[in-house]
């Protein structure tokens, strides 16, 4: 076959390809359906598409390459750059993004500065199995310390206090999108010597003193699923500035080879067969040369693909959501006295993911029960994620520890709820969420 030829040959394929995608879009638009759901007004969460999310998803299958790929390269690249930090990776969920971030921290790759089984690890008592699970998995101690009931946060001002010689690192999450206290908390990891490791998955666009929320720590994570600031169906993410912290990451991942190459790549250490490492021969292919105790957590392309589409409107909707709060706060206020409402953090600009809601008596306002009339009403509700962590079932097979009184985090775990302002709502579904609980609290307090 000539130049030409394969050139007529690959303008054709590109042709047909574009017809596909047009039929695609055209099919999306009429029969698409991005309404929100049939049986809630106004749900709490849901993923926001259009005709180019499905598209991308349609071009990347016709390409053939279903594992991470072209579409993966683009969206780790977008999202470095968004976040200004060194290194993006990918991975199947946030949850597996905790997983690696922690067990990154306990490579014997690092050396003496490496985790080990039994060292300390400070978190919140409240928030989100998932954040807490991995420090566990690894054979280290979870410290739990109260939330705070103002922003539902970490109670930066007990930390100091639960730090003795086996802690090393303090592992927390951004409730709700809301960022906890960055500057006073990273002070304190430095003067320790500990690691810091940033839960974003809630808080996607977040940023304190201006900075983005994600970069004070040496790790920090991010989630695509559905209920996210942006979605892959399912996916998750790694970001630091670290190079060693990014290969081991990278290699925990990748089943922990030690090899770097993309996947469908060889050599590209230029001596694949020339590493001698543990006790294996010399010239062991470094494709199957393992480094970490790893897995197989990558994403595919298609999810990639969904992903870069989503990116494009990534400022919209955190524009959307904060907007969405905000007008929701401001319709509640009169509530004051019998709800805590949600406050911004101090220096903190959030990029919120729910609207929270503390009960203040339950004498008078029943939680059950609100939720209940709620519900009725067609508006989506979920409790405060897992609520006192070290009260659900499973926790109390594993060794923990906590550090002074939990009372908030049990405050939260009873009295507390959130409501969605995900970017599928609008001001007309804050309007009819206020009206829903102010008919509630008249008809309760009379």
């Amino acid at each position: 076959m000539t130049a030409i030829e394969k050139i007529n040959m690959v303008s054709k394929q590109e042709s047909e390809k574009n017809k596909i995608l047009t039929l695609v879009g055209e099919y999306f638009s009429k029969y698409g359906n991005n309404e929100i759901a049939k049986n809630k007004t106004a749900p709490v969460s849901g993923k926001v598409i259009n005709s180019e999310e499905i598209k991308n998803a349609v071009d990347a299958c016709l390409d053939g390459w279903f594992t991470a790929g072209k579409y993966n390269k683009k969206f780790e690249n977008s999202m470095k750059k968004y976040l200004g930090t060194k290194y993006f990776l990918t991975c199947n969920s946030g949850s597996s993004a905790n997983l690696l971030a922690i067990s990154a921290l306990c490579s014997p790759q690092l050396g003496e500065k490496r985790l080990k089984k039994g060292d300390e690890v400070i978190t919140c008592a409240m928030g989100f199995p998932t954040t807490v699970n991995p420090i566990i998995q690894n054979g280290l101690v979870p410290v739990f310390i109260d939330a705070r009931l103002d922003n539902y946060n970490i109670d930066d001002r007990k930390i100091e206090k639960a730090i003795t010689n086996k802690t090393k690192a303090i592992v927390i999450a951004h409730t709700l999108g809301n960022p906890f206290a960055l500057e006073k908390i990273s002070k304190i990891a430095k003067k320790y010597k500990l690691y810091l490791v940033e839960d974003c998955c809630d808080a996607l666009g977040a940023k304190y003193k201006m900075q983005k929320i994600g970069t004070f720590g040496d790790l920090a994570t991010l989630s695509f699923y559905p209920a996210h600031h942006l979605t892959m169906g399912e996916g998750g993410g790694v970001f630091c500035n670290s190079s060693k912290l990014k290969r081991i990451v990278e290699s925990l991942r990748d089943w922990g080879r030690d090899c770097w190459c993309d996947t469908g790549c060889d050599n590209t250490c230029k001596k694949r067969f020339g590493w001698k490492l543990g006790d294996l021969p010399f010239g062991y292919d470094h494709k199957y040369t393992y480094s970490n105790l790893g897995y197989n957590l990558k994403i595919t392309d298609v999810q990639a693909a969904i992903g870069v589409a989503q990116f494009k409107k990534l400022d919209s909707f955190i524009k959307k959501r904060n907007e969405n709060f905000f007008i929701l706060k401001n319709h509640l206020l009169d509530l004051e006295k019998y709800f805590i409402l949600p406050k911004e953090t101090k220096y903190a600009s959030p990029s919120w993911f729910g609207f929270p809601i503390t009960i203040k008596n339950q004498k008078q306002i029943n939680r059950n029960r609100l939720l209940e009339y709620l519900n009725e009403n067609e508006i989506g509700t979920r409790l405060l994620f897992g609520g006192n962590i070290i009260k659900q079932p499973y926790i109390k097979h594993y060794k923990y520890k906590i550090s002074g009184s939990l009372t908030n985090s049990d405050k939260i775990m009873n009295n507390s709820f959130w409501v969605g302002i995900y970017p599928g709502l609008n001001k007309n579904h804050m309007n009819y969420i206020s009206k829903v609980i102010h008919q509630y609290v008249k008809k309760m307090i009379k």
